[in-house]
């Protein structure tokens, strides 16, 4: 079995397996060790054989005994080492340990220790990025435009905090389920996002991290069904990725949804990413972020093309959104929307004012969209530089290829 096979082993599975481990080790760090562990055992094994019939029981089991190896090594662990050994041998005494029905909910265990309270909002989503997305400490520190040894310390922090403070891995009781469900949505949300349009790396999307939000956004809809945004969250996240297969080419190179080929939209996706928007909107009280983004995708999906898509209506629920959610991001969407109504001056009239304010300075999407709608008005040369500027600003391999088309583009129509 080659390195590449491992690989992909790794990024399908190791979220999951991780979950799984600190839920058996009870420490974090013990944990990702454990799994570092697995991974080696697993190059050096199946490369000779073939892949297990279950990977992630076979590196949930090797990490565990991994994890008792280091224990007992551990002169720090000497007087706790029977207790702490017996309990992980107890838990794991069935070899099947990650085929057992409760280990489903493991990740979602997993999001709600990191979105503890007594975390601030960074710190919750810099730890489960870290924890469930797999995500370097160096990706997470650009996400928040921090250096790489501040980020470091607040997860050290974190996790010793969970450990000393002997915060709990489960899932809370109804009580505490609305005091985190805030946190736990946004981190859901961003798991998905990290999946639909990789912050970095050679592949456009990480498939694996997309079906893991969406099933973490069932599991939430199947523990609280009368909450509205975790069905617009759902909603959301099915109606985006129900157009993956058009998305991007057989070679990874990025389809900007106006050339996307709409049959191959997985309609059965949509149809069940509909039923959830129009539960979401049926039920009692003010309108949720989530769901009005969920309304946005349902336009997008209904729409038989781009050009037939109800843009106004599109603007309408932007505008919603800038009054109950306001950010930069939703101002920039809103910008783009406005475009396809009103024409691009007025659209970069906009993004210029948001680029004015600094608010996205580090978001290479922003210099995008603004090279696109100069590119529009046949504003060649200052279309370049932004292009120039997005494919600095961005880590992802196929959206610096997406620049250099359209800036070959404008060489041609020059």
């Amino acid at each position: 079995m080659s390195p590449d096979a491992v690989e992909k082993v790794f990024r399908d599975e190791s979220g999951r397996a991780l979950a799984t481990l600190i839920r058996l080790i009870g420490d974090f760090d013990l944990a990702e060790d454990a799994l570092q562990d697995a991974f080696a055992a697993a190059l050096a094994t199946w490369r000779q054989t073939e892949l297990p019939a279950n990977p992630r029981a076979w590196l949930v089991n090797v990490g565990r005994n991994k994890a008792i190896d280091r224990i007992r090594r551990q002169i720090a662990f000497r007087d706790k080492e029977p207790q702490i050994v017996r309990a992980i041998e107890l838990d794991a005494a069935d070899d099947d340990v990650a085929e057992r029905a409760d280990l489903d909910d493991d990740m979602l265990r997993l999001i709600y220790t990191c979105c503890h309270p007594s975390f601030a909002p960074e710190v919750q989503v810099a730890l489960t990025l870290r924890t469930v997305c797999g995500l370097t400490t160096a990706e997470i520190a650009r996400a928040f435009l921090v250096g790489e040894d501040a980020m470091s310390q607040r997860l050290v922090r974190a996790k010793q905090k969970i450990r000393l403070a002997g915060i709990p891995y489960q899932v809370p009781g109804r009580e505490a389920l609305d005091e985190r469900l805030r946190g736990v949505l946004a981190v859901i949300y961003l798991v998905f996002t990290e999946g639909y349009l990789a912050t970095s790396g050679a592949e456009p999307m990480r498939d694996d991290l997309a079906r893991e939000a969406i099933r973490l956004g069932r599991l939430l809809v199947g523990l609280m069904p009368e909450a509205r945004d975790i069905k617009g969250l759902l909603a959301l996240m099915l109606l985006h990725d129900a157009r993956r297969a058009g998305r991007a080419t057989a070679s990874g190179d990025i389809v900007l949804l106006e050339e996307q080929d709409r049959s191959s939209w997985n309609r059965e996706q949509i149809a069940e990413g509909l039923a959830l928007v129009d539960q979401a909107l049926s039920m009692r009280g003010l309108p949720q972020p989530y769901t009005v983004q969920a309304a946005i995708a349902a336009l997008h999906a209904r729409a038989p093309s781009h050009q037939d898509t109800d843009w106004r209506q599109i603007v309408g629920l932007y505008e919603v959104l800038l009054r109950i959610a306001p950010s930069p991001v939703i101002e920039l969407n809103h910008a783009a929307a406005i475009a396809m109504v009103d024409g691009p001056a007025r659209a970069l009239a906009l993004v210029e004012a948001l680029a004015a304010r600094g608010g996205l300075k580090q978001y290479d999407l922003l210099p995008a969209v603004r090279a696109d709608l100069l590119r529009r008005l046949g504003r060649h040369e200052e279309a370049r530089a932004a292009y120039r500027v997005a494919s600095e600003a961005t880590q992802l391999v196929p959206l610096k290829r997406l620049y250099a088309r359209r800036l070959a583009e404008l060489d041609a129509a020059s």
